[in-house]
């Protein structure tokens, strides 16, 4: 694998840490650390990290406010992964729902991390995309920026992603299943409401003040942009 992949993890229990930072070292990845959630906050805004490892319960600010904190600048695309003992249904949706891209539960085995951070790292990769168009809805994918009859819509790093998988699939009813795993890269079931939430969010931004509705339910089946 590259020898350049740089790794913050963000975790106050020394004895994770050190676990952490020995096997990922020897996986040759370049490892940060630090020990609370505001020191997280300042190596997380101003490093170039390609992935971050984050506890939840943390001094000076949890991995839960820290993650919704990063997350909700659209230009922040590093991709997190919660490392914590809360392994509750509700937990994992609290955690899955600031914008942390998976969740892991400890204790944990490390070459089950690995495999992860691993797949993350693959989806993450750049790619070469163009200005996706829709009866006067624009999405700019590389400034990550979107306009609706030439007015600028200010959307989050969800948001737009989840915008995107819609005008992508055009006309296609998605299901609330393929959108958890397409848009939130979740491949089993969780009982959360998030994509109601967010499919509300996404109305009142590009739907709300327009005479035509872009955003459709097809009850029982999912949502559709038509």
């Amino acid at each position: 694998m590259e020898k350049n992949i740089k790794i913050l993890v963000i975790e106050d229990d020394l004895g994770v840490i050190d676990v952490l930072e020995k096997n990922l070292k020897d996986e040759g990845y370049d490892v940060s650390l630090a020990y609370d959630g505001k020191r997280g906050e300042e190596l997380a805004t101003k490093g170039e990290f390609d992935l971050i490892l984050m506890d939840v319960m943390m001094p000076k600010q949890n991995g839960i406010d820290l993650c919704k904190k990063l997350k909700s600048d659209v230009s922040f695309t590093t991709p997190i992964i919660m490392l914590t003992a809360l392994g509750s249904s509700d937990n994992i949706v609290e955690g899955l729902d600031s914008g942390a891209d998976d969740y892991v539960t400890k204790p944990f085995k490390f070459k089950v991390l690995n495999a992860r951070i691993k797949a993350i790292l693959r989806r993450n990769k750049p790619e070469v995309k163009k200005n996706l168009e829709y009866d006067g809805l624009v999405l700019n994918v590389d400034a990550k920026i979107a306009e609706r009859d030439c007015d600028m819509i200010n959307l989050t790093q969800k948001e737009f992603k989840l915008l995107e998988y819609f005008m992508v699939n055009q006309g296609r009813v998605l299901s609330r299943e393929e959108l958890l795993r397409n848009v939130w890269k979740i491949n089993f079931e969780l009982n959360t409401n998030v994509i109601d939430v967010y499919i509300n969010y996404l109305r009142n931004k590009i739907d709300k003040n327009y005479e035509r509705k872009y955003i459709n339910t097809m009850p029982g089946h999912g949502f559709v942009l038509k």
